[in-house]
């Protein structure tokens, strides 16, 4: 006999097997901590105001990165009907089946090697064109790939 966990701590069941990925909070933990750092830095900057000045640019891009990347946690997830959800700045998107028209893995080169990103091309009902949506490594989480398999396990990506 199988058990399927359950979370009812906030008085409705929630299902455990719901997949999701997102930027791994260390990374934007690290990211603010590290705007803070810019700004002691800036301070110290005592005989350069123009350092200063790039210094605390640079902090308040790095809070920025940060918060951003806060915001849109989870990036990707699997609901519990089944349904494909995206966070973007704009808001949440959620994809059915039949409005992907295609999830594929497409090697980039980055920095003298190929790494890979999760494409997805979606159509909503009534519009014409595909939008695409690319993910890395850094809005996943986790390698692509994995985020692949999962995706073409759970029928979402079609047989060739």
């Amino acid at each position: 006999m199988w058990i399927k966990p359950v979370d009812e701590s906030a008085g409705h069941p929630q299902n455990v097997d719901n997949l999701s990925w997102a930027t791994p909070m260390p990374a934007v933990i690290a990211l603010t901590v590290g705007g803070f750092a810019l700004l002691v830095a800036a301070f110290l900057t005592d005989n350069d105001p123009a350092g200063r000045v790039l210094i605390s640019v640079g902090a308040i891009g790095l809070w920025i990165i940060a918060g951003l990347a806060a915001y849109q946690r989870p990036r990707l997830w699997i609901d519990s009907a089944g349904r494909l959800s995206v966070k973007r700045l704009s808001g949440i998107h959620t994809y059915t089946r039949e409005e992907i028209s295609r999830i594929t893995l497409v090697p980039y080169p980055r920095l003298g090697r190929r790494v890979p990103m999760l494409e997805l091309n979606v159509r909503h009902p009534g519009e014409d064109d595909d939008r695409l949506v690319i993910f890395g490594r850094w809005d996943l989480g986790t390698s692509p790939q994995d985020v692949y398999d999962a995706l073409e396990q759970r029928g979402f990506v079609e047989e060739r």
